[in-house]
């Protein structure tokens, strides 16, 4: 017997109850007559000359009624006045009432700033974006629009055409007939597209030459005048002046800074004054320590001190191997070597840490002078 016939024949078997029927090769598949979706696309596109009975979205037509029209002008034009309001109440803080007592620019209302201009914003684009979606809901025409294609070239009367497109367009949003929600448009749009620009005051003042010198200078120079041969380096936190033998084992590292910082300067300067002349002291074996041309007498028996601020971006190098001797930054991975003047071994960072010349006093470590070039990133600018 035949393939064809054993096929034949084992379709026409009886199969129990329950089973799918088996499908003869070559016959329509059942599917075809069975629909996922309640509705198709060819059942949802108009007819051929059917355009005029084109169901519009409800609440807009290809005619509005005046009445409602009228209304929801008032509506819209009330949303776009709000977002007015919203936006000369964000640049008034913000010039205003956000720079007392510290403002954005300090810790004290930092929360309270934030509330109030982001808030603002938020009404400004909410009230925006509300007014524009019932404009487009109930004051444009909703009448289909049939578009011709032709050849890809540029005619004058191509041109005229599209000056009649865009004047009938225009007459369907409703922009030129309802002057109200026309001038508070553009009322509520002007203040807004300006907010932005105030926030370009954030970014602050480029620095100019103020990273040129930290208080290590203005400490070193008090100290001087004394009498003394430099500031005493205090351990961070503590304020404890450090002793060349409480640091005498290679391999540690602390954070220092210039003693009297905090009794010295104005209580609104200290943060800032501390975020520049933070720096590490780090002790290096003195087998392994490579100290810089003209750096030789800048250095205490191997205790080293370099800038803490990174050179790539200022994050605070913190992060010290003591097997390999590198300091790490750990936003992007810049390291620096400290036996050799901290220059860069890998990672963003352009230059090396800048340096602080020690020396010693009466068993303290103090320092001798600045630091010989400005700390933090290298893209400011360094005058």
């Amino acid at each position: 017997m035949s393939d064809d016939t054993n096929e034949n024949t084992a379709a026409d078997e009886p199969r129990g109850e329950g089973a799918r029927p088996a499908r003869v090769v070559g016959t329509p598949s059942p599917a075809a007559g069975h629909r996922v979706l309640a509705a198709q696309e060819d059942d949802l596109r108009p007819a051929p000359g059917a355009a005029d009975d084109y169901a519009a979205p409800a609440g807009a037509g290809a005619e509005l009624d005046e009445k409602a029209a009228r209304r929801a002008e008032r509506i819209v034009s009330a949303f776009f006045l709000l977002t007015f309001l919203a936006s000369v109440g964000f640049i008034v803080y913000f010039i205003g009432w956000s720079g007392r007592d510290g403002g954005m620019h300090g810790v004290v209302r930092t929360r309270e700033s934030n509330f109030w201009l982001g808030g603002l914003m938020a009404l400004a684009f909410l009230a925006m974006a509300a007014g524009v979606t019932i404009w487009v809901r109930r004051l444009m025409t909703s009448a289909p629009i049939i578009q011709e294609r032709h050849e890809l070239r540029t005619a004058e009367a191509d041109r005229e055409g599209f000056g009649a497109a865009f004047m009938e367009g225009a007459r369907d949003s409703g922009i030129t007939k309802h002057k109200m929600m026309r001038r508070t448009l553009l009322l509520a749009a002007a203040p807004l597209g300006l907010a932005p620009l105030f926030l370009l005051r954030d970014l602050g003042p480029l620095p100019e030459k103020r990273l040129r010198t930290t208080f290590w200078g203005e400490a070193v120079a008090k100290a001087q005048k004394e009498g003394k041969k430099g500031v005493r380096l205090v351990v961070d936190g503590t304020n404890a002046p450090l002793k060349v033998s409480d640091f005498a084992s290679p391999g540690g590292m602390i954070t220092v800074l210039p003693e009297g910082i905090e009794e010295d300067l104005p209580e609104g300067d200290v943060l800032t004054q501390t975020a520049k002349a933070v720096t590490i002291l780090i002790n290096v074996p003195a087998d392994e320590f490579k100290p810089a041309k003209g750096r030789e007498n800048w250095h205490v028996n191997g205790i080293v001190a370099y800038s803490k601020i990174c050179t790539h971006v200022g994050c605070p190098a913190a992060l010290y191997e003591q097997t390999t001797h590198h300091i790490l930054c750990p936003c992007h991975q810049s390291t620096f070597d400290a036996t050799d003047a901290a220059k860069v071994v890998f990672g963003p960072a352009a230059r090396p840490l800048p340096q602080l010349p020690l020396g010693v006093e009466d068993g303290y470590l103090v320092a001798t002078s600045d630091f010989h070039e400005p700390i933090g990133p290298s893209f400011w600018e360094r005058g």
